[in-house]
């Protein structure tokens, strides 16, 4: 069945049972608000043939990563989710099937944090595009930002980077030889398809840093290109230690170092949080956090990035390595 088929008022209709009742069905949804809180708005546009295919990522894939990366762009902010709404462009021959399992991925992205779909709008389009809004609170004293890092102040990453380029990888060649286990696999693909926004940082961060002010920003973009925002927004540089680079397990056991470490620094759609803060809280939030975050270098002074090798040699970071549109 297309979407032409059905029409509007049929898709709409399909479409609102993954929606609450109480928040759909009129011109516009009315929230409730913590009158303690500041409002946080953001908006990720998903383009069929740019940011995902039907070889690289099923519908429920394109739903979930669409969810995820509005979900992320709160938790760089500090914020909690109050709700999305989604916006569609469709050619009328898109199945309802694809629409459908679409929003089936949205809302188990969404579930985690049980965070609603509260409205949206459809129409037609020339080419697939998602576009989501999301809706977050937070108390103005947790407020994250680009712009506030400080010299002497440690960076941390709140996971492993590189795993969703991996993962990329395999699904573009799928002839490709590795020495991956069909589990290591399985591991990065879905590192790519399914990345986790982490909003699951945020308790641990506030229990370890009180009320000290904490710059950042997710790495969705890549993580090279996070701690080049933050230092450009904050006028401060920084040096990263390449030993404390980790690798992910499953990434050491297919690809080179210098390989592993252009999909680290560059690779983009990780999803993890790139933090500054002081040394002695850098340190309790990665205990607290676990396996994959790790404190990767520290803020300098002098507006330069560069990678500190083991022989203590310098080597600059390639910051236009990063994914930008129209380059």
């Amino acid at each position: 069945m297309k979407i032409k088929d059905i029409g509007e008022q049929g898709l709409l209709k399909r479409l609102q049972k993954f929606c609450p009742r109480d928040m759909i069905g009129d011109d516009a949804a009315i929230l409730s608000l913590d009158p303690q809180q500041k409002l946080v708005v953001t908006t990720d546009v998903l383009v069929d043939g740019v940011h995902f295919s039907d070889k690289t990522t099923p519908p429920d894939a394109v739903g979930w990563r669409a969810a995820a990366a509005n979900l992320s762009d709160l938790a760089a902010m500090g914020a909690t989710p109050i709700g999305i709404t989604v916006g569609l462009g469709l050619p009328g021959e898109t199945s309802v099937a694809w629409i459908e399992h679409l929003y089936l991925g949205i809302t188990q992205c969404l579930q985690v944090d049980q965070t609603p779909i509260v409205g949206g709008d459809i129409c037609r389009s020339t080419v697939i595009t998602v576009s989501i809004t999301a809706l977050g609170q937070v108390y103005p004293n947790r407020v994250i930002r680009r712009s506030t890092a400080q010299p002497g102040e440690v960076i941390v990453i709140t996971g492993y980077h590189g795993m969703a380029r991996a993962g990329l990888e395999l699904l573009l060649k799928p002839n490709i030889q590795d020495n991956l286990t069909p589990e290591s696999r399985d591991k990065l693909i879905f590192a790519h398809q399914y990345p986790k926004p982490r909003l699951d940082v945020l308790p641990y961060l506030w229990d370890v840093v009180g009320t000290t002010t904490v710059t950042g920003m997710d790495s969705s973009d890549g993580l090279a290109d996070a701690i080049l925002q933050i230092c450009r927004m904050s006028g401060v540089g920084a040096e990263i230690g390449l030993s404390s680079l980790l690798t992910p397990p499953t990434l050491s056991q297919w690809v080179s170092f210098e390989q592993g470490l252009e999909w680290i620094l560059y690779g983009g759609e990780d999803f993890e949080l790139v933090l500054c803060l002081p040394e002695v809280l850098g340190i309790k939030l990665v205990e607290q956090l676990g396996e994959g975050a790790a404190i990767i270098g520290k803020i300098i002074d002098e507006p330069r990035i560069v990678l500190i090798e083991h022989n203590q040699q310098q080597r600059e970071l390639n910051l236009s390595a990063g994914f930008q549109h129209f380059s």
